[in-house]
């Protein structure tokens, strides 16, 4: 079903009525410049029956609750006994204060609504922004809001695969299918690495042909490297894509060592750039709540996500460096250089990506993780990515932080906090907290 916003404007008609049909076109203009689709009634419901009969017409997946006047607790509570998706109170400013008549007495509604908002759901279980509907801080907010609302819909539909298990010591990423679906809506499927494995090894050169020529587009130095371990590559690239498309797979957290360095003598690196560059979010190491991280990142950006460890700090540039041992989507690479192929760092067998990534003003660091006690969170960093070249063999990728690097990476590791983060190019700060409350997941900002 298609995503659907519905505002919902309440009020009563003993206020001025000018002044609230001049808001009520005001706000509307506002929010379809932010989403053409929002479902708006054609005047302010100044009864719980009108709302009724509005609220009969709608299947909400966001409602935007204003009160344009003062309008008491019968009004939100019809609304909050409804539905149970998320719910953004917008309270308006009181466009004149003259010494004369109160015109609108919203914010007084906004307490009537939120106090019975809270008696249906809880204690902060919705959003409130204050403001004129012109007001940028007012169209930010919502904007955000509308951005983790479709996010969380999103997630209902994904379909995740853990493609074998994590290694020996990395249990931080493994996850259990019930967990997913409870929290996030997320559907978790299993499948052993050997059977991508046996698949590729049936396919012939000339099957995977087309697949190692969209790579060759891609990517700089593939030549350089052995033949048989490009047409590997290939073979390994087509399995996957297949596999990804076949079962309508969104997001997939790959095992990697050692099993396709023993077992199939080339490495799954470059598969996983590739299909990262693809927009199929992809981390290795079997990091399947690293997966859900860059899935999520991936709903409020259209430039693929940074997948990696925290590597190196440097206490007087404010910056932490990010690395991997080479599957960095190639699309992120260096434009100077392009996305130049190498061999593994440390089994110094290729391809694997080998590059710096390029620059960007805004960047979010994000990673759902789980506390001691198994309790999902959400760190949430804001920075900005900084011009550098390649730091270390692998892929790359340097973020000045907001907030003092060495403070995160002390907090972070007092905190517990696993050992691989995702890097956005997109301040998202705003979205990720409002879709952390949406799923009733502690948030750790900085």
């Amino acid at each position: 079903m298609k995503f659907q916003v519905v505002y919902v404007p309440i009020g009563v008609g003993t206020y001025h009525m000018e002044t609230a049909k001049d808001q009520f076109d005001r706000s509307v203009a506002t929010l379809k410049s932010l989403d053409a689709n929002v479902v708006c009634p054609e005047e302010v419901l100044l009864t719980v029956d009108a709302l009724s009969a509005y609220l009969d017409t709608v299947n909400p997946d966001l409602v935007i609750l204003q009160n344009i006047t003062f309008a008491n607790a019968a009004f939100a509570s019809e609304v909050a006994k409804r539905f149970t998706c998320p719910l953004l109170l917008w309270t308006l400013r009181e466009p004149v204060i003259d010494g004369g008549r109160l015109r609108s007495n919203s914010l007084t509604g906004a307490y009537s609504a939120a106090n019975a908002i809270t008696a249906f759901r809880g204690e902060k279980q919705f959003e409130f922004v204050f403001g004129a509907p012109e007001e940028e801080k007012v169209k930010r907010e919502i904007g955000a809001m509308i951005k983790a609302a479709k996010a969380k819909v999103s997630l209902r539909s994904l379909k995740l695969s853990a493609i074998g298990h994590t290694p020996q010591g990395f249990g931080f990423g493994r996850a259990l299918d019930a967990e997913l679906m409870s929290k996030f809506g997320v559907t978790l499927e299993a499948i052993e690495a050997r059977e991508l494995i046996e698949k590729a090894k049936g396919y012939s050169d000339a099957d995977c042909a087309a697949d190692l020529e969209e790579a060759k587009q891609k990517v700089v130095g593939l030549e350089a490297m052995p033949e048989k371990n490009v047409l590997d590559f290939a073979r390994l690239y087509k399995a996957y894509k297949t596999y990804v498309e076949e079962n309508k797979v969104g997001a997939i957290a790959s095992r990697c060592w050692p099993d396709f360095f023993v077992s199939f003598g080339t490495p799954v690196c470059m598969v996983l750039s590739l299909l990262n560059a693809l927009n199929v979010p992809s981390s290795c190491e079997a990091d399947v709540y690293g997966a859900l991280s860059m899935y999520i990142g991936s709903q409020f950006c259209d430039i693929a996500t940074f997948f990696g460890d925290p590597v190196a700090m440097d206490e007087k540039e404010g910056s932490i460096t990010y690395w991997h041992c080479g599957m960095a989507a190639c699309s992120l690479a260096r434009k100077d250089t392009g996305a130049c192929v190498g061999v593994h760092p440390n089994r110094k067998i290729g391809p694997v990506m080998d590059f710096g990534c390029e620059s960007n003003e805004e960047a979010t660091i994000f990673r759902v993780g789980r506390t001691e006690k198994g309790e999902f969170r959400f760190f949430i960093a804001e920075g900005e990515i900084l011009d550098k070249p390649k730091q270390f063999d692998g892929a790359s990728i340097v973020v000045k932080t907001d907030y003092p690097a060495d403070k995160i990476v002390e907090d972070t590791i007092r905190g517990g906090w696993e050992p691989h983060y995702v890097v956005i190019y997109k301040r998202i700060g705003s979205e990720l907290e409002k879709l952390a409350r949406m799923l009733n997941v502690e948030v750790v900002k900085y």
